[in-house]
This record gives structure tokens, sequence and C-alpha cells, in this order.
């Protein structure tokens, strides 16, 4: 499995260009983050340069991250995937590495997990899914893996879930299994 990102740190020019982003979108949708302040959340952001890298690795590969909560006991910001569906340049993926590795031909290119872990973030759970789901119509063509409980990955299933009908679904497949519409969605505390 690949390593978290350490000492990562994105040039000025991309991080000035990134809070630039990342505030467009905070001000559009100001519906998934009531009461909370730009300035406080830049701050916050310019003080974690490793953080402020995993959300430029967010945002590069699609996921378009905003901010989806506000931790009052930690002060950390919650960041979120937030593009309609699931983020393009982390789709055709399993699950995780053991996966990966048991894949005898037609391997994808990596596992969710061992994504999630190089850009410094951690999938969705289910509920943190289902909070998603509360903020927008997320995945209603796609789908994203979310967190498996390990009794379902020891007998080598992984779940993930989606949006259809107007309801959220949570799906089972072997962990092994990879498809164009999946990918998956990673949450980031700053």
């Amino acid at each position: 499995m690949k390593k978290k990102p350490s000492g990562r740190k994105l040039p000025p020019a991309r991080q000035k260009e990134l809070l630039g982003i990342l505030k467009d979108r905070f001000e559009k949708n100001t519906v998934r983050h009531p009461g909370l302040r730009w300035e406080a959340v830049q701050a916050k952001l310019e003080a974690n340069a490793e953080k402020l890298w995993s959300l430029n690795e967010m945002e590069a590969s699609g996921g378009e991250p905003d901010i989806a909560g506000h931790d009052k006991k930690t002060g950390e910001y919650v960041f979120y995937d937030c593009s309609a569906q699931s983020p393009k340049g982390r789709r055709s993926v399993c699950y995780d590495h053991e996966a990966l590795e048991s894949r005898k031909g037609h391997k994808p290119k990596d596992s969710a997990t061992g994504m999630a872990a190089a850009m410094g973030i951690e999938l969705l759970t289910e509920e943190q899914y289902r909070q998603l789901q509360q903020l927008g119509e997320f995945d209603t063509t796609t789908s994203s893996w979310v967190k498996t409980p390990p009794d379902v990955r020891r007998l080598g299933g992984a779940l993930f879930c989606d949006r259809r009908f107007n309801k959220v679904f949570v799906y089972h497949n072997s962990a092994e299994s990879y498809y164009a519409a999946r990918g998956f969605r990673g949450e980031l505390r700053v």
C-alpha cells in the first residue's frame, strides 16, 4: 500500500490559484456550510501546507472538494469531494491493495484505498456518504466505493454507494471488481 504523503507543499502560484478555486466554490455553495466564513477557512488552509496539497490532489482528480461540515470539538473543517459524479480521475479502480494484487489479469491501474492514502485523504464511510447526499444529488450516473467494515472485507467483499430514483443505495461487490463508472469520494479534515 502507498504511504501517506509527507512534507508535500504546493508552489506559491498553484497555492494562490487553488485557494481562489476553493473560495469560489465555497461562495457558490453556501448551503453546504451555513454560518462559516471563508477568511477563517483560508487562514487554516494557509497554515496547513500538506492539507492544501491533499486538496489540490482532490481537485486535480476531479473531486471538486468543498466544506461539508465543521467539527466544533476539534475546530476542523471537513472537506468532501462534491463533484456531481464520482471523480473522473479516480474511476476504474478496485477497492484495496489486497484486491489489486489478487487479480490475475486485467488489473486496474490502482485501488481506491491506495489512491486515497497517496493523496492524504480517507474514503467516505457509508454514514458520511449519506451526509453528503443531504447537500445535493451526487452519483446519479456513477457510484463510489465507501469504507468497508472489516468483517465484510475479510469475506472478500467491499461496499459502494450511489443515488438512484431519489434514494441512496448501498451495495456490495467483490473487492477485486472495477468499473468505468465507479470511483471513490474522499474526506479531508483541516
